[in-house]
């Protein structure tokens, strides 16, 4: 039977290349996998089409509601996830590997989506940091937003996470309300493509949001403009090439790189052979080596230990390689699959011959290796390589030069101060780890690491059972590097999405920006009128909607029932002569939490209705302290609001509390859970 033809996803229709085929050969027999060409695109009409058809279609969403489909589309990859697996083996992954990729990515999903719906409006615009006051009197004020980019955000994916990797990046770009063009590495697009197909059979994804390219970009690039962006993952040629394309130059277009590194993974000098520091490291290390056969972009390619464990180090990590079974990643025996490609091995080789110029192999042969199953032949097969450098201090290449395979390269350190200079030789890497259970060590590698690392995790006993170890990217965490990692970042939550939009600062009078943002600020129109705003729906409440109580004044007698009733008998509240020697307080005071409590008082709507619970509090301070006898009054305004669910949503609301003299007292968000 012939291999299957891969097709292109352009303008909503799914398009066959129209010639110059490129076989996709499997990773473990040789045999052609798929077929794939672009041929025949028309590039320009497809990046006009995500600009003129998906960008105003996802704009019309809310984060929320964008949010919502991304958690569908990681329903129906979960739901189909065995037609991905089946394809996963042909790229030379194991089960294990392909569920790092393939629930991986749909967990990635997950996260953005969640993301998305907690710490989103459900709203279109997105503000950054509190509002600023440009004038003296507060009506002339500045406030930053977010908006998408009117643009198309091309992808170009690396081979060795085709779900994983298409999805990190479409998950917070889609969040944004921003198009997508993907592009996967020829190598593994079969797997993409499939999963590329779930996604659309959803029928969730409006039209134009995502595009699909399973061959060359063509002349792509000549038609961005600067409300494109590009995000990359790959090598640090490629991107090299890529983000020094005249259009990227002159039009300014946004260029995210996700670059591989020379990751490493240090053995802190508290860590000898007797410690659980030591196990976990030497574990770690051959971990990162084997899963996905080292092609990881976060994969260990230097472990860096103290001088005085290198040899019982390298002995245990023998000790774990040697049980390495490699071979067909169908086969339930197999640890190690093979390489993505006969072409990659090669180049592994390559590498391999470069470093031992500096290092020495201890562990493995790049021309031969035991398989079980597949064809060793016609497959991608390569042995597990541990080298060793007796002075990294000296070394170039150890320190430049990255074989993108199950290869690792062993130093030592002589302090941490040797230590931390090592790691930085890297000249910049996605991730770090440090296996240490002592903190100043860890306050140190922080310090002076941290610069040169996207990401540092910190192992030991008390975190080995839940870390998700050295190579896991997390959506919640930024993934990315700086220097040789490429200077950029994804994922990391709202920060990912935000790479995606343009900041811009807005300028005008309180109701104005309010009208804008959707979200009420001081000095901005209220609307005081009945009914109380604790009678109305969620859906009913508008922003702005005011209650300004009556007035209470506080009593010696309150202060001290209070202080009896609580238990908080601070001195400020019961000692005249000790609370005035307090710069801060005129004599006792009342307590601040008496001061809310009785705020409550003033602006509660005691009978049911549609405010079912209160949620918290944000943002409180006590401004002015209250003595007996004076009198306070609150203002009670509904700031902004977000929808939890069908029934019921979270309402923000300003909470001021003043004094006779019209002084605040205390200020605080209050949280409330209201009916939709």
């Amino acid at each position: 039977m012939s291999a299957p033809i891969l097709k292109n996803y352009a303008a909503d229709e799914w398009v066959e290349g129209d010639g110059n085929l490129v076989a996709i050969p499997s990773a473990v027999t040789g045999e052609t996998v798929a077929k794939t060409s672009s041929s025949g695109l028309n590039f320009e009409a497809m990046l006009e089409h995500g600009r003129t058809i998906g960008g105003p279609a996802l704009r019309q969403l809310t984060f929320h509601d964008r949010a919502y489909i991304l958690k569908d589309l990681g329903k129906a990859i979960m739901e189909r996830k065995e037609e991905l697996y089946a394809l996963n083996f042909h790229s030379g992954a194991t089960r294990k590997d392909g569920w790092i990729d393939i629930e991986g990515g749909a967990g990635t999903l997950f996260s953005m989506s969640s993301t998305g719906r907690r710490y989103l409006p459900d709203d279109r615009i997105l503000m950054d940091g509190p509002a600023e006051q440009i004038s003296r009197h507060g009506t002339f004020m500045g406030q930053h937003i977010y908006t998408p980019l009117q643009g198309v955000a091309v992808h170009i994916n690396a081979f060795n996470f085709p779900v994983w990797g298409m999805l990190e990046k479409l998950a917070p770009t889609f969040l944004a309300g921003m198009p997508s063009i993907v592009k996967p590495a020829t190598a593994t697009a079969y797997l993409a493509e499939a999963a590329f197909r779930i996604m659309i059979e959803t029928g969730r994804l409006p039209e134009g949001a995502v595009q699909l390219i399973v061959g060359s970009t063509g002349n792509l690039f000549d038609h961005l403009t600067g409300q494109d962006v590009v995000s990359f993952t790959g090598s640090a040629s490629t991107a090299s090439k890529l983000k020094t394309h005249p259009r990227i130059t002159g039009q300014s277009v946004r260029f995210v790189a996700e670059q591989d590194s020379l990751n490493a993974s240090v053995l802190g000098p508290d860590a000898t052979p007797d410690t659980p520091e030591f196990d976990l490291f030497v574990k770690e290390v051959v971990r990162e080596m084997t899963v996905k056969a080292g092609q990881k972009c976060t994969a260990i390619r230097r472990a860096i230990v103290h001088r005085s464990v290198l040899r019982a180090t390298e002995e245990a990590l023998k000790a774990r390689l040697v049980k390495i079974v490699v071979g067909d990643p169908a086969n339930d025996e197999v640890r190690m699959g093979a390489l993505v490609s006969q072409a990659q091995r090669d180049d592994v080789r390559e590498k391999v011959a470069t470093l031992t110029t500096e290092s020495e192999i201890v562990f493995g042969d790049p021309y031969n290796v035991d398989v079980i199953g597949g064809d060793i032949k016609d497959g991608a097969f390569i042995s597990p390589i541990l080298l060793r450098c007796d002075n990294p201090g000296k070394a170039i290449k150890a320190h430049e030069v990255e074989a993108f395979g199950p290869v690792s390269t062993l130093m030592p350190y002589d302090d941490v101060h040797d230590a931390i200079r090592l790691c930085n030789r890297g000249e910049g890497s996605l991730v770090m780890s440090l296996f240490t259970h002592d903190r100043d060590v860890a306050r140190d590698f922080a310090l002076d690491a941290g610069a040169y690392h996207g990401r540092i995790a910190i192992i030991n006993r008390d975190s080995a059972k839940e870390s998700t170890g050295h190579g896991s990217p997390l959506p919640v965490l930024v993934h990315g590097g700086p220097g040789r990692a490429g200077g950029g970042e994804e994922l990391g939550g709202v920060r990912g999405v935000k790479h995606y939009m343009q900041r811009t600062a807005i300028q005008g009078s309180p109701s104005i920006i309010s009208g804008v943002t959707n979200s009420w600020m001081k000095g901005a129109d209220i609307d005081a009128g009945a009914p109380h705003p604790f009678r109305l729906k969620f859906g009913e409440l508008e922003i702005g909607k005011t209650i300004e109580t009556k007035s209470r004044t506080i009593t010696l007698d309150d202060i001290e029932h209070f202080a009896e009733f609580t238990g908080d008998t601070f001195y400020a509240h019961m000692d005249e002569d000790a609370a005035k020697a307090n710069p801060f307080f005129p004599g006792r005071v009342a307590h601040g939490y008496l001061i809310l409590s009785f705020a409550a008082g003033l602006f509660v709507d005691p009978a049911p209705g549609p405010v079912l619970a209160n949620y918290g509090l944000d943002e409180l301070r006590f401004l002015t302290p209250i003595p007996a006898g004076d009198t306070i009054k609150v203002r009670l305004t509904a700031k902004s609001k977000k929808k939890r669910n069908d029934d019921y949503g979270e309402v923000r609301w300003d909470v001021l509390v003043t004094n006779q003299d019209d002084e605040a007292v205390a200020s605080y968000d209050l949280l409330t859970m209201n009916a939709i």
